[in-house]
């Protein structure tokens, strides 16, 4: 069973050069108890990748230290369930490496972008139904395998987003889904609502946000990748992605699907220790954020300001 404590825990570890150990550490602080027999989903960030550039996306090394370290909580079954944005899911999962990875630990490989079709209510935002691959309401936990990022839409893309807009069947609206080139939606006049609404419907169980590599810049592509060995984890997205943010420089209140989340239910967000009294009511384990900031400031940009 888990418990509002666990929701409000998030794990800093630090482990460059180490993606298996920082897996393994920042997961093993959590409770992840309820993960036994379970259907589980590792959705990694697959949005796009080819062979001169893959540092948009989750690293083949990451996922596979994930699978591992979910094999030990020994669920019914695991299922790496990808839904690229740009490009068709099988070249990306190639291009990454996924595929060996995926063969060489006995895991299923789903692609959730193709038919069948199901249109599902939203509770929340400007497009209140969206169409899925059924297969995803059928996840008993699911893992949202993410990675530290600056987006120029959404301000920063990390576990939310990385559910949020790889769901929709890109078959169905097209790739990229923005361009609406097959099926109009109004996921664009307020993707930031859209992204609390899709939160809200398709629960993450657990949040897992790597700097291997890290985007600043712009993105979600085509930024400057920058190694940091940070990986942040939690059952609470809304928290892990609001510390997130913070080492990319934004408070809460400066990411408007972050703030619209809380305000909704969705979780409680860090604040930093120089506004509003305290760090809030989260409970961080592991490295302490400000300790988390200096080894992001100093791997994006050669010192800790």
């Amino acid at each position: 069973m888990t418990s509002a404590r666990d929701d409000l825990t998030v794990a800093i570890a630090d482990r460059p050069g180490d993606p298996d150990g920082g897996i393994a550490e920042a997961l093993g602080r959590l409770n992840l108890d309820d993960f036994r027999d379970k259907v589980v989903c590792i959705k990694p960030n697959d949005t796009t990748a080819d062979a001169d550039d893959k540092t948009a996306c989750t690293q083949a090394d990451t996922l596979r230290a994930t699978i591992r370290f979910i094999k030990a909580l020994h669920p019914r079954s695991i299922v790496v369930s990808g839904g690229s944005g740009a490009k068709k899911t099988p070249e990306v999962f190639k291009v990454l490496g996924y595929d060996e990875v995926i063969a060489a630990e006995g895991v299923e490989a789903f692609d959730h972008n193709q038919p069948p079709f199901l249109e599902v209510d939203l509770p929340y935002g400007p497009q209140r139904k969206i169409v899925v691959n059924p297969r995803v309401l059928e996840y008993e936990r699911v893992v949202s395998l993410a990675q530290l990022k600056v987006h120029r839409t959404a301000t920063v893309t990390m576990a939310i987003k990385n559910i949020a807009m790889s769901y929709p069947c890109a078959e169905y609206y097209g790739y990229p889904r923005v361009k609406q080139e097959r099926h109009p939606h109004n996921i664009l006049k307020d993707k930031q609502a859209f992204l609390v609404g899709m939160a809200l419907r398709f629960p993450i169980h657990l949040a897992i946000v790597s700097g291997h590599p890290a985007m600043i810049g712009t993105g979600p592509i085509g930024g400057k990748a920058v190694e940091t060995g940070l990986v942040i984890a939690g059952r609470n997205a809304v928290a892990v992605d609001s510390v997130g943010a913070f080492l990319l420089g934004f408070e809460t209140n400066g990411v408007q699907h972050l703030r619209q989340a809380v305000e909704v239910g969705l979780g409680e967000t860090y604040m930093s220790p120089d506004r509003d009294g305290g760090e809030g009511r989260l409970v961080i384990e592991g490295l302490p954020v400000k300790e988390a900031v200096k080894v992001f400031r100093t791997a994006a940009y050669g010192e800790a300001f």
